[in-house]
């Protein structure tokens, strides 16, 4: 990969969740690194709070509720315009999943340093619902807690749309840590 790796990725894009090292969907970019569309440049944090909640089948959503929450943790990653085009699948952006929107980090363990990046955050359809059904109680990241009641996509009921799936979570009387939705 080297230099010439580091050209091509010129889109920064911060992962909270299941595309993180050691999670689910972190294979896409293992497969972009191996083709030199994605190299990780290190841990991050949020300089900002912002909501980090799970929906529907333990997936998880950045709220674009600045303020609110705490501090997210997560990965940076260059990507090349290929490899955005992969993660943004991958996000269902054209779908109304997920929108790509800027975001400010600053490195692990250093409060004064900042990145521009941008991050996957929950479609503005359904983000206020999402922190309301999570009662207005975020996480500071997406873990193995989190993520062992996580379903992956193909794994799901096909017969509705994820946003069926998540209209579907906002409107059930469960709270989210109990429901299993």
């Amino acid at each position: 990969m080297g230099i010439e790796a580091e050209k091509q990725c010129k889109t920064m894009i911060f992962t909270y969740g299941t595309l993180k090292r050691g999670f689910s969907n972190h294979t896409l970019l293992q497969d972009l690194m191996r083709t030199g569309d994605a190299v990780f440049k290190g841990t991050y944090t949020t300089f900002q709070k912002y909501p980090l909640v799970c929906g529907p089948y333990k997936v998880p959503f950045l709220l674009n509720i600045p303020g609110s929450g705490y501090r997210v943790s997560g990965e940076l990653y260059a990507v090349s315009s290929y490899g955005l085009g992969r993660v943004d699948e991958l996000e269902g952006t054209t779908r109304g999943h997920y929108q790509r929107l800027p975001i400010q980090l600053t490195p692990e363990n250093q409060e004064s340093v900042t990145a521009a990046a941008e991050a996957y955050f929950a479609e503005t359809s359904y983000d206020e619902e999402l922190w309301r059904k999570s009662e207005k109680m975020g996480l500071c990241c997406y873990s193995e807690k989190e993520a062992k009641g996580y379903v992956k996509r193909k794994d799901r009921p096909q017969n509705l749309t994820f946003l069926d799936h998540i209209r579907i979570f906002v409107s059930s009387s469960s709270s989210s840590s109990s429901s299993s939705y």
